[in-house]
C-alpha cells in the first residue's frame, strides 16, 4: 500500500507563488503516474497536472505556463505554482496510479488560498 503526504499549501496574495510537495512511501520509479487534482468549494474536482514515470507531463489548460510538475527521481513530486490567481483557490490533492492497483491512491489534501 502506497501512502501520500502533501505539504506546502497556504495563503498567498494574487500573483504570488507556492510549491506543493507530495511524498510517497514508495519510490517514484515504481509508480506509473502521479499528479495533482484540485477541488474548489462547490465545484467538481479537476485534474491539474500529471507526470509519468518516464517524465511526460500534462496540464490543465488554465494552469499551463504558470504551474510546473516535477519529480525528484526518488520519493517526492512537486507542483510549483506561479502567478497564482484567486481562481486557483482550492484543496489540492496528490494522487498516484498504477494499472495493477484496484484504485488510485490519494493524499489527504492541502488547502491553497489566493487572496485578491
Amino acid at each position: 500500500q502506497v501512502h501520500l503526504v502533501e505539504s506546502g499549501g497556504g495563503l498567498v496574495q494574487a500573483g504570488g507563488s507556492l510549491r506543493l510537495s507530495c511524498e510517497a512511501s514508495r519510490s517514484l520509479s515504481s509508480i506509473n503516474v502521479m499528479g495533482w487534482y484540485r477541488q474548489a468549494l462547490g465545484k467538481q474536482r479537476e485534474r491539474v497536472a500529471t507526470i509519468t514515470r518516464s517524465g511526460d507531463t500534462n496540464y490543465l489548460d488554465s494552469v499551463k505556463g504558470r504551474f510546473t510538475i516535477t519529480g525528484d527521481n526518488a520519493y517526492t513530486v512537486y507542483l510549483q505554482m506561479n502567478s497564482l490567481d484567486p481562481e486557483d483557490t482550492a484543496i489540492y490533492y496528490c494522487y498516484a496510479r498504477n494499472p495493477e492497483w484496484p484504485t488510485d491512491i490519494w493524499g489527504q489534501g492541502t488547502q491553497v488560498t489566493v487572496s485578491s
